[in-house]
Parts: C-alpha cells; sequence; structure tokens
C-alpha cells in the first residue's frame, strides 16, 4: 500500500485560527509518502527517512503493545508513535487485529527541517492506512488547528475554519494570481517551537476578539487581490495587526529593513518559512544576508 500526502504554508490566519479566524493555506508540491507491506513478525517496524534518503527514526513496537494502554519505554520517537499507531486503533480497530506485523517506511521529499509539515503529512498518511478521519487523529496526538491536514489531503488553495475540531470548515479555492512571478518563500533556518509559539499567543487574549474578523477579511482579500501592490498592502496589515498582538516586532523590520518588497511571516512567527512580494528575483539579496535558500512560488506550491 502506498500513501502521499502534501505539505503545508499558512499563509494567513497564524494563530488567530485557533480563535475561529478564517485561514488562507496553500498545499505545497513536497510532502511525504508512506510505503506500508505485510510482514509474517507480529510487529511494526517503522523507518523514516528525509530527502537525501538519511535514517531519521527507526523504532520497532510489537503489535499487541499498541493494543493495551501502558506505558512504552523508550525513545521520545518510539512513544509518538505508539501514541498516534493507539490513537488510530481506537477509530479502526480492524487494521491491527490481524496476526501479522507491517514494515512502513515514510520517506519525505522536503529537508525535514524546513517545517512543511513532517507531523501533519505523517498523521494524514497514516490516516489513510487506517480509514479514518486525520483531524480526530491529530487532536488525539499533537493537536493543533487542523489547517496542515486540510493542505495534506487537498492539493489546491484553501480557505479554512476551525468550527468542529473533527470536522473543520474547508474550502477549496483558486489562487492564480497574474503577480505569481513575483512570490518567492525564503528559509530563515531559525526553526520555531508552534507550540511554544501558541503558548506565548494565549497570553494576549485581550488583543484577540477584536481582529478575528479583520484578519478573515484580509485571508478573502489576498485571494482576490488583483495587483502585486494590493497583495503587499494586505501582507503588511496582517504583520501589523500579529506583530501588535504578540507584541513582535515583524521580520522585516527586524531582519531585512532595507529590503525593497514585502515579507511576511507564516506560521509560528521568526522561523520556516516567510512569504515575499517583491519586483524583482531576490535570490540575490537573501543571499548576501546568509539565507540561501529561497523557492520561487511555482516550485514551491501544488498545482
Amino acid at each position: 500500500m502506498e500513501f502521499y500526502s502534501a505539505g503545508k504554508l499558512l499563509i494567513s490566519g497564524e494563530y488567530l485560527v485557533l480563535d475561529g479566524a478564517l485561514a488562507f493555506a496553500l498545499p505545497t508540491s513536497y510532502g511525504q509518502t508512506l510505503y506500508v507491506e505485510d510482514q509474517k513478525q507480529n510487529s511494526i517496524l517503522w523507518t523514516s527517512y528525509d530527502v537525501d534518503g538519511t535514517i531519521w527514526m527507526q523504532e520497532e513496537v510489537a503489535v499487541e503493545q499498541l493494543l493495551i494502554n501502558e506505558d512504552v519505554e523508550g525513545t521520545e520517537y518510539l512513544r509518538t508513535l505508539v501514541k498516534v499507531l493507539r490513537a488510530a486503533h481506537r477509530q479502526n480497530p480492524e487494521i491491527l487485529q490481524t496476526k501479522q506485523g507491517f514494515k512502513v517506511d515514510s520517506k519525505l521529499s522536503f529537508l525535514r527541517l524546513w517545517g512543511l509539515g513532517t507531523s501533519s503529512t505523517w498523521i494524514n498518511n497514516v490516516a489513510q492506512w487506517f480509514d479514518i478521519n486525520p483531524y480526530q487523529l491529530l487532536q488525539e496526538s499533537f493537536g493543533g488547528s487542523g489547517y496542515d491536514i486540510a493542505c495534506a489531503k487537498h492539493r489546491t488553495a484553501l480557505f479554512y475554519q476551525l468550527t468542529n475540531p473533527y470536522h473543520p470548515k474547508v474550502e477549496l479555492i483558486e489562487f492564480h494570481p497574474c503577480f505569481k512571478a513575483n512570490l518567492y518563500f525564503v528559509y530563515l533556518n531559525e526553526k520555531q517551537s508552534s507550540k511554544a509559539a501558541i503558548e506565548t499567543y494565549r497570553t494576549k487574549k485581550e488583543l484577540i476578539g477584536s481582529q478575528i474578523d479583520r484578519i478573515s477579511t484580509i485571508s478573502r482579500a489576498l485571494v482576490t487581490a488583483k495587483s502585486l501592490e494590493e497583495f503587499q498592502d494586505l501582507m503588511q496589515e496582517h504583520e501589523e495587526i500579529l506583530g501588535a498582538i504578540l507584541e513582535t516586532q515583524p521580520v522585516q523590520d527586524r531582519l531585512f529593513p532595507d529590503f525593497k518588497g514585502t515579507i511576511k511571516s507564516l506560521g509560528a512567527w521568526g522561523g520556516d518559512f516567510v512569504l515575499v512580494a517583491t519586483e524583482e528575483d531576490p535570490t540575490a539579496y537573501f543571499f548576501k544576508k546568509g539565507y540561501p535558500t529561497v523557492v520561487p512560488y511555482e516550485k514551491m506550491i501544488a498545482r
């Protein structure tokens, strides 16, 4: 059996998506593939590969250990694997009730450090294997808004709204701006903890409520923007709103104040990729600044 899930980029609605704001997200052309084979040995041998073929996780667990609710000793990877497979088993007990085990290989087509959804693509692939609800599996394992699961499931741009953790509202949309050649994604190589970022966000509750509707409006306006300038203005406003809520300096002000264009943080502020909108190819500028990974929109985003 073979399963595939696409990576994710949250273009607008970061943080506030947790409180019901409409988010705009794009599946990436990069993702993760899961290969599942039966094996006679009654265990699951799980191997996860990075894009260069190196193994970053290899664990084996007896199937019968997954059928009981006892703590397992081992690495953090093993404990996470057991947690996810037990949650999947609760939704569909048939897969693990057979007498044989499974050999499972999981292969990324993007660098794991890029933050494009190593966990979300994994969760969605496991959900496909077990034929279960991936949003429920997410909530019973890693938690989060679930927009990344929507990206993993679909190959087109989408609006996402957390109306129900197990059954969120997903609206598939067309996003083919005439200025897409002016959009780039730049990797900052400052890996952020989404969990820690969300905890910080939660302390700013008094500033959130009044901005949910405006962020939702910006999400829709970004998709219908008719010019690069209009798109950049919306990016800038979004940055100012989130900067005020988080009491954090926007990334362009902090790192690239002399850049001719507009830069917007994505996801957990300060790390992974940023969205860059500019009239000129910015590769040389960012290379000089020490950021050599500049990916054009057409290469990054699934079509």
